[in-house]
């Protein structure tokens, strides 16, 4: 009899140990299929920074004054730009000849920094053009060089990876290419404070810049410098985004099309003295 009774006994204990390993295993099941309140990774996360790849020496357009910020004409735009979407504008210096690099790495977001669209046009999603622009020569007012003619034999100056150099090598350029011929040399630096510097030693006989540029430093220099009548090239500025990239830069143009409208695009180009040269919604 007693023994029958520990049978019994262990029995019941055995059944109790079953189902609290099935009320276990329930409510592991039960938790594993509750939904996740975390979001997705593969969700899109909202924007809230805007990072613009600029040069850092290419006044008006962007630039380091005197007190060491980042300012200019396109880093206005671009701040007024993310004020009205709601993000942080972030301002970042780069080589220019490293810009492509920069764009696909995705440390940066856009180049935005007097970027010229002409013979780029399939390389990067576009904004419209904002800007016309031009291709010159600035030269010492001292040099007595007057016209293009006047730098046969000179040695000319230009920024790696610039327009001013594609223009003066483009081989469907016959008349671009047959006045570098005449140079003594074409040299690449990389950029034009250090061409303007080199002009100013008079290691240079010319620098070949964007207009907007050079008349920056024709009125920040009075007297120093002169631009020669004769342009080497004509084209256009846009904001330059990754191939593909197409919401963002979509985005930007909305509101660089509402800045327009209401007068805020004009007003920052006036400050800048760049009214003449703003060409978006005419």
């Amino acid at each position: 009899m007693k023994n029958i009774k520990t049978v019994i006994v262990l029995m019941l204990a055995l059944a109790m140990c079953f189902s609290l390993l099935a009320g276990c295993g329930a409510q592991t099941s039960t938790a594993s299929a509750a939904p996740s309140t975390e979001p997705s990774a593969s969700a899109p996360a909202e924007r809230t920074t805007f990072t613009v790849g600029f040069d850092a020496s290419f006044p008006p357009y962007g630039y380091t004054d005197d007190s060491g910020e980042y300012v200019g004409f396109d880093l206005d735009l671009a701040a007024e730009v993310c004020e009205r979407n709601g993000w942080e504008l972030v301002k970042k210096p780069i080589d220019w000849d490293s810009k492509d690099m920069e764009l696909e790495s995705g440390t940066i977001d856009c180049i935005w920094n007097g970027f010229t669209i002409n013979g780029r046009e399939n390389d990067y999603e576009w904004t419209e053009a904002y800007v016309d622009n031009s291709q010159v020569i600035v030269v010492a007012a001292d040099s007595g060089i007057k016209d293009l003619a006047g730098l046969a034999g000179k040695n000319v100056l230009v920024q790696a990876d610039s327009s001013a150099l594609a223009a003066l090598t483009d081989e469907e350029n016959q008349e671009n290419l047959d006045l570098a011929a005449t140079f003594a040399s074409l040299t690449e630096v990389p950029d034009y404070l250090t061409a303007l510097m080199s002009l100013d030693s008079g290691a240079a006989d010319a620098v070949a810049m964007d207009i907007g540029v050079a008349q920056y430093q024709i009125a920040q220099n009075e007297g120093k410098y002169i631009m020669l009548d004769q342009t080497i090239a004509s084209e256009q500025y846009g904001v330059g985004f990754k191939l593909g990239n197409t919401e963002l830069r979509d985005q930007v143009q909305k509101t660089l099309n509402e800045m327009v409208e209401d007068g805020t695009f004009m007003e920052i180009a006036t400050k800048w003295e760049l009214q003449d040269a703003v060409c978006l919604g005419k």
